[in-house]
């Protein structure tokens, strides 16, 4: 891999006349970063599409590639890219629906508005992966077709399809209504009863581990029944008896559900499985009195989930935080606090809610100003980024709290140029600063040049625009090839050096 031609390919400064030389010799590497260009007209699309054959797919995804643009015969993968955007042709699609590749079938099978003839003749196809992966996306009636297929992987993917009819996801769930299946994959291949190793060794085995038969196509059935419950179109009514069922995948996968009732929430509230009460606790379905009964598990990991619930009340999440690990992310119901709400989290004796209300980065000022003075070093870092403080404020919390919160004050959209220079060249600056610096658009040549200590920084920094030009030629030969790549494709340097790249 060429890093410094890959970095030019992707410079926005590059000329045209440089970008149809790279065009002209450009391997996968450089190609692919060429494919992604912003300005990359059409003729160069088809030209580099001609030199790098596996570069058409991008293209295509791109919309910089048309249907006039690919023949299928040469280019099938971008022609079913085509295909899979909804612009290829259906003289194209018919082409596909009798390719002799299962994979192109089955690439086919999930592309949206197919012509009636061609979803007919994919969902007769002789291999079932390729009818399974149209019932996986189809329209409701021919899923509601498939779903009396009589494979069982087909009805799987008919389970997942949010599409499928609500009735017939109901009788996939319960099973009533619908003959038994025939068939699985395991069945297919294995004399029944059979149970595939886990660690099974043959390298010509695409079974799933553990994957069942005893002639009721069990792990089948049991995957349609997971995904019934996790498509949202699946009548609630028709799963909630799984709150029972000794799957205990199908419990944590009913728990998620956003329109669980309450007698099957309670149910799964005393689930022996954490994962399955982390889940409901974050589940908005769950009432006041449930959640208030779920603050008090002993499982870290489901009094998290409760924290991320959009619905938990305010005093609980206040006495979470203080007993929680929840980490630095900003929670729904931080987000959705009222002015008044917010007043309350910022006067909080626990530093742990003043510190996740600091996470917003829309307080009024009268709040963003009281939390910048807070005492505890890891308020002010959370709130350090947040916008309108002034230079003043932000060297007055570096004061305080120095280290602790210099990366979160660096990365302020406001920090001044000098205080950036001031962060960048104290006597032990926080790697962490450094790193957030090399990013600012207000960074200067000091402040980045400081920044070249640190090996992450000295990436970033490379591609700068702010960087003098001098110093980013003489990064194109750096031995790191990231920083070497990174200053390639830094705008700011210079047209000749550009041009010295690219051999003619």
């Amino acid at each position: 891999m060429n890093h410094v031609l890959r970095g030019l390919a992707s410079n926005a400064a590059l000329p045209p006349e440089l970008t149809d030389r790279l065009i002209a010799m450009a391997d996968e590497d450089v190609a692919a970063t060429l494919a992604g260009r912003a300005d990359l007209s059409r003729v160069q699309a088809v030209a580099l599409a001609a030199r790098v054959a596996d570069s058409a797919v991008q293209l295509v995804r791109t919309g910089r590639l048309t249907a006039a643009d690919v023949d299928p015969l040469a280019r099938p993968d971008a022609a079913l890219a085509l295909l899979e955007r909804g612009s290829g042709t259906p003289e194209q699609a018919r082409r596909f629906a009798v390719d002799p590749l299962r994979e192109r079938r089955e690439r086919l099978a999930a592309c949206p508005g197919l012509p009636s003839d061609v979803v007919a003749r994919l969902a007769a196809d002789p291999d079932v992966r390729v009818v399974a992966e149209l019932a996986l996306w189809t329209t409701p009636d021919v899923a509601a077709r498939l779903a009396r297929h009589p494979h069982a992987e087909v009805r799987r993917a008919v389970a997942a399809n949010e599409a499928t009819p609500p009735a017939v996801l109901a009788a996939l769930a319960t099973g009533e209504g619908l003959p038994p299946a025939l068939r699985c994959l395991v069945c297919d291949r294995e004399a029944v009863p059979f149970v595939h190793d886990r660690q099974c060794g043959r390298l010509d085995c695409d079974l799933l581990p553990g994957a069942s038969c005893d002639g009721s196509h069990e792990s089948t059935v049991h995957d349609m029944h997971q995904a019934a419950i996790r498509n949202p179109a699946t009548p609630v009514d028709a799963v909630v008896g799984f709150a029972g069922n000794p799957s205990m995948l199908l419990r944590w996968a009913l728990a998620a559900r956003r329109d669980l009732p309450g007698e099957a929430s309670a149910r799964l509230a005393e689930d022996p499985v954490p994962g399955v009460r982390a889940d409901l606790a974050a589940n908005p379905a769950i009432g006041d009195a449930l959640i208030r009964a779920l603050a008090g598990d002993r499982d870290p990991d489901v009094r998290r989930g409760l924290a991320h619930n959009p619905n938990v009340p305010l005093d609980v999440l206040t006495g979470l935080a203080g007993s929680t690990r929840i980490g630095s992310t900003l929670l729904p119901r931080i987000v959705a606090a009222s002015p008044a709400e917010a007043e309350d989290l910022a006067r909080s004796s626990v530093p742990a809610a003043r510190m996740l209300l600091a996470l917003r980065r829309d307080l009024p000022a009268g709040i963003r100003d009281g939390l910048a003075a807070d005492p505890d070093a890891k308020v002010v870092k959370a709130l350090a980024p947040h916008p309108g403080f002034t230079e003043a404020q932000l060297q007055a919390m570096t004061d305080r709290h120095g280290a602790q919160v210099a990366a979160g004050v660096a990365a302020n959209p406001d920090a001044t140029p000098a205080l950036l220079e001031a962060l960048a060249l104290r006597d032990v600056p926080a790697k962490k600063a450094l790193r957030a610096i090399a990013r600012h658009h207000r960074a200067t040549a000091p402040a980045l040049l400081a920044c070249f200590q640190d090996s992450r920084a000295r990436q970033a920094a490379a591609g700068h625009p702010a960087l003098p030009p001098q110093v980013i030629v003489e990064l194109l030969g750096d031995p790191d090839p990231q920083v070497a790549e990174a200053a390639a494709g830094n705008p700011s340097l210079p047209p000749p050096a550009m041009a010295e790249l690219v051999p003619r």
